[in-house]
Parts: structure tokens; sequence; C-alpha cells
């Protein structure tokens, strides 16, 4: 009954969310369209993964890069070339460039964007060795997360961690609408970890992060 009365919530929650691409720009900042609070999460990222180990020398994957709210810190610090970001959205990638991280950085840094709605990492010219999807698949369906999940094990050939970000429900709840970045979709821990399981990872679940909107982490491994 609990998992119904959720499911009814968030279903109606879903029904209309925020246009996205050009048409979302008429509505919303660059900022706004990818979740706002923008230097508080986007510092979070960078802080994060730089404790978890990840160096100048690494190559990272930013699923969901959009305007670079993250991207901007990953890009001034990783060495020209590795950073590798992906997104649907072509506008929000436009923005990022141009407004945040700006043309002599982006030359100077080189980073390689893909623009996809398939989860095409096939694309890229080099391999991660650190991925993150943070408050990506919160916006997926199952369908699609276990997309993201399959293709990026078959495009890697290397070992590769993936943190990514989910909202943890406490039951499993019904969900029929399509992903889309302005919908609120939410997982159960044996959900998130079936997904990775079945998808070719091992799955380490880490909980709380400090995240401000209480997303939970778990880290995926392509071993």
């Amino acid at each position: 009954m609990k998992s119904l009365r959720r499911s009814i919530e968030l279903f109606q929650k879903n029904l209309n969310p925020h246009p996205e691409g050009e048409a979302g720009l008429q509505v919303r900042d660059h900022r706004q369209m990818v979740g706002g609070m923008w230097e508080k999460i986007g510092q979070l990222q960078f802080d994060y993964l730089v404790a978890k180990g990840l160096k100048p020398s690494d190559t990272l994957l930013d699923i969901g890069c959009g305007s670079f709210r993250a991207g901007l810190h990953f890009i001034q610090y990783l060495d020209p070339g590795n950073y590798l970001g992906i997104d649907k959205q072509a506008p929000l990638v436009r923005e990022g460039q141009s407004k945040e991280v700006g043309e002599a950085l982006w030359s100077a840094k080189r980073p390689e964007i893909v623009i996809s709605d398939q989860f095409d990492f096939s694309k890229f010219s080099k391999q991660p060795r650190v991925a993150i999807a943070q408050s990506v698949f919160t916006h997926l369906s199952q369908r699609d997360i276990r997309s993201c999940l399959r293709n990026l094990a078959g495009f890697l050939q290397q070992r590769c961690s993936l943190y990514a970000t989910f909202f943890e429900a406490d039951v499993s709840s019904w969900q029929v609408l399509p992903s889309h970045s302005s919908r609120r979709f939410e997982y159960t821990r044996a959900e998130m970890e079936a997904m990775g399981t079945r998808s070719g990872w091992r799955t380490e679940y880490v909980g709380d992060w400090n995240h401000p909107r209480n997303q939970k982490m778990v880290v995926y491994h392509f071993e």
C-alpha cells in the first residue's frame, strides 16, 4: 500500500516536467536547468572524487555533464584532454562552454564532448578510469539506467569506477513515465545494486555523502 501511494505521488509530480533544450532555456537559465545550487554541488563532486584519489593524469567521464556545474572544476584540474563529457542537450553544453568554462580554458584543456541521448560512449577517443553520474539516474527510468551501465561496460577495456547518485526509496515504486531531466525517479538500494550486477558491474553501496538534497551514492566497479 505504501508503495502504491508513493508511486501515485511521483506520477502526479512528474506529469508536467519543465521543457528541455532550447525551449527550456527560454524559461530557466543554464544553471537552473541542471538543478541550481551551482557552487555547492559542483564543488562537492570535485572534492569528493579528489578525496577518492582522482589525479590530474586520470581520464574522467562526466555523464550528464550539462553546462559543467562540476565539469568546470574537473576541466581546470585534469591534464589536457582528460575530461570526457556526455549529455543529450547540446544547448546546455553550448551555454556552459561559453558562459562558464570560457574559450581560453576550453582551448587549453581540450575537453572531449559527445552529444547523445543513447549513451553512445563509443564516440570517445579514450577510456575513463573514473566516471561520475551525479543527479542523472535520479531522472532516468530503470530501462535507461541499465542502458547506460551496459553501454559503458561494453565500451570499457580497463578498470573503471562509476560514482552514481540516486534518490533512495524504502520500497519499490511503480514508475511508468519515460526518463526526463525534470522528472524524479526513486529506487531502493536493492534495485540500484541489481541494475549494476545485471549490467556487468560490481556494486558498492556508499549511501550518504553529504549531498544537500539527500541523494545517496553507489559506486559501480568495472573490473
